[in-house]
């Protein structure tokens, strides 16, 4: 049994939910999306509230932190940036029609997924919308996106030379059980990956090795082949939707309403570990310093020794599920939909952990976007997934 830790801070300024948590990408600042339709930015520093940005006329599903800006996108239909300093709006980027669930900044680009069946493309200077993608049957959950630049060898760019003038592409899951591949450039779709039986709810990319994961409702995670579409592995041990992945040095850990996380070997498709303990759905995850980080919706946040499956603490305090975790300076941050932000001291087991990495192969980088989807555990919108699991 691992042993409960308390919180060194527990803040409390949101009035709702929080259903996003954001590190910048110099690790000064977090960035909190909430049920009350604000968005607050924190100091890893102090801990301290330093920013209150309000404006979205409903309340806001997922929020991202750049050093300099900061953006939310909300069920007001509407995306929103914000300098961090001033707390001023910067911009408001109109023109879909429902909810914004999902926005994902890469390069100049800010890309953004809503149950409006569409993905958009916007520049991030502007309030000015660059491409539309349309396709899908349902709701777009998630997003990823890479540059074939990454993936393609010579040859093969050179069959796509209608696309030269950019070769970037979208990726994005839908509950219309596919996942599509989009060149932002026209907006034309790339691949359509047929498999899944259910809703695609996260995405995982590692463009280095062409390879694409995807969970579902269909209790699996696929694998695909970026360039090709060929889907190349299935993994199917879970008995509930796949809410939630993370990647790591060719480890594959999967979160799961069947409230187990497993790990898996990408190469083979091994199954190595399983993380039990969880009482609820897996809602998040993060890997950190040879220790795997959860967070459930039985509001505990727990931390498992990485290789063993050994569970070595349990954060108890908040009420509701946990949304969203995030680990900087081995602090850890949990926000969950008790509208609160607890910040735990993780020093004494990361310590530890890091003398028996020391021993093993030195990694060779990881990925670190997570499909967690919050709103799955709230009846607010209807074209959610029903948790198999009960309360």
């Amino acid at each position: 049994m691992g042993n409960s830790g308390s919180a060194v801070k527990v803040c409390t300024d949101h009035q709702g939910g929080i259903n996003w948590l954001s590190l910048s990408p110099d690790g000064q600042r977090l960035l909190t999306g909430s049920e009350d339709g604000t968005a607050r930015l924190w100091s890893t520093a102090d801990s301290q509230c330093h920013g209150h940005f309000q404006g979205h006329e409903s309340y806001i599903t997922f929020c991202h932190l750049e050093n300099e800006a900061a953006f939310t996108c909300s069920a007001d239909h509407t995306i929103r940036k914000w300098d961090v300093v001033t707390g001023q709006c910067l911009a408001i980027y109109r023109g879909h029609t429902s909810i914004v669930n999902r926005i994902l900044v890469a390069k100049d680009y800010l890309f953004s997924g809503s149950y409006d069946r569409t993905a958009r493309c916007w520049s991030v200077d502007k309030e000015k919308q660059i491409q539309e993608f349309r396709g899908h049957r349902n709701c777009v959950l998630t997003l990823a996106h890479y540059s074939s630049r990454d993936v393609l060898e010579e040859e093969e760019e050179e069959e796509e030379e209608e696309e030269k003038v950019s070769r970037d592409l979208l990726v994005t899951g839908s509950t219309d059980c596919t996942v599509k591949v989009w060149w932002v450039s026209s907006g034309r779709c790339y691949q359509t990956l047929l498999g899944h039986t259910g809703a695609v709810l996260c995405l995982i990319l590692d463009a280095p090795n062409r390879e694409l994961f995807s969970g579902s409702t269909d209790y699996t995670i696929r694998t695909w082949n970026i360039v090709t579409g060929e889907q190349l592995k299935v993994f199917k041990e879970h008995q509930g939707s796949v809410i939630c992945l993370e990647l790591v040095n060719r480890h594959l850990y999967s979160g799961s309403a069947d409230r187990t996380v497993k790990c898996w070997f990408v190469d083979t498709g091994e199954r190595i570990q399983t993380y039990k303990a969880h009482k609820h759905s897996v809602s998040t995850l993060k890997y950190h310093a040879g220790i795997l980080f959860t967070g459930s919706g039985d509001a505990c946040a727990r931390a498992f020794n990485s290789r063993s499956g050994v569970l070595q603490k349990i954060f108890r305090g908040h009420k509701f599920i946990i949304n969203c975790i995030q680990i900087h300076n081995e602090l850890l941050y949990t926000a969950s939909h008790d509208g609160t932000l607890r910040i735990w001291d993780i020093r004494g087991m990361c310590k530890r952990n890091k003398r028996r990495l020391k021993k093993e192969r030195p990694g060779q980088g990881r990925s670190s976007q997570r499909g967690s989807l919050s709103r799955l555990f709230n009846n607010k919108v209807g074209c959610m997934v029903q948790q198999e699991n009960g309360e």
